[in-house]
């Protein structure tokens, strides 16, 4: 086993940009399927820091699979190693910590810019970035802050948009990980689930626009995060 792991839970929300980071870097990766039963009998002593991917399940769905991640993450946490969440995976994190997830009464997705909320205490994991800036957003769940998390993000329309839980755990309700071919991927394949009437969701039209200087912008927004979380693995 390598010293990362990546939980994935379906093939179409991959690590992404994560992945290029990790091997333009030279650092070992798995990448583990959890829907499919991967994580179990998996050495969780064992990895220095931990991603966790989007999916379209709900963290609240009947899945057995579900619990088996939470409990696995309860693990994690209670090792103290470093855990970054996307979307679903932040989700997770938020759940493997006693909050609540809930459903919004609409869909945020599109390129939607995010406020940081740590003015008062600065946030390492945040240093990178400035006080508003744009990301990509497909959910219609949103966690609930854990008790003694830090509320890092918000944007208009999903409040909690990121915490940090002590020094190492970063939960995330955005996609920071997308490419250019996921997002044509996704919008290709999934542009008929979205309502552009709806103010809180992008045309597919405007999403692609300038797509190449949005990616690049937010492929710069994702290094810090990653770079924050291996630099905390001492890896």
């Amino acid at each position: 086993m390598t010293d990362i792991l990546i939980f994935t839970h379906i093939d179409y929300c991959p690590p992404a940009h994560l992945a290029q980071v990790l091997e333009e870097g030279g650092h070992r990766f798995a990448v583990l399927r959890a829907d499919l039963g991967e994580l179990d009998g998996i050495d969780l002593d064992r990895p220095k820091a931990v991603a966790i991917m989007g999916g379209p399940m709900s963290v609240n769905d009947p899945l057995p699979w579900l619990q088996t991640e939470v409990a696995a993450l309860q693990h994690l946490i209670r090792r103290d190693i470093p855990l970054i969440g996307h979307c679903l995976g932040g989700q997770l994190l938020a759940k493997a910590l006693g909050a609540e997830i809930s459903r919004m009464p609409y869909t945020e997705s599109g390129w939607q810019p995010l406020t940081r909320l740590d003015q008062s205490a600065p946030s390492p994991w945040l240093a990178h970035l400035p006080v508003q800036f744009p990301m990509f957003q497909w959910h219609g769940d949103s966690f609930a802050i854990p008790e003694g998390a830090q509320p890092l993000l918000s944007s208009p329309w999903c409040a909690n948009q990121g915490f940090a839980w002590g020094d190492k755990v970063l939960a995330l309700q955005g996609h920071p990980e997308m490419t250019e071919a996921l997002v044509r991927e996704w919008l290709d394949d999934w542009h008929h689930l979205l309502d552009e009437t709806q103010p809180s969701q992008q045309s597919r039209a405007l999403m692609l626009d300038e797509l190449p200087a949005k990616v690049a912008e937010l492929n710069r927004v994702a290094e810090g995060f990653y770079r924050h979380w291996l630099s905390l693995a001492g890896l």
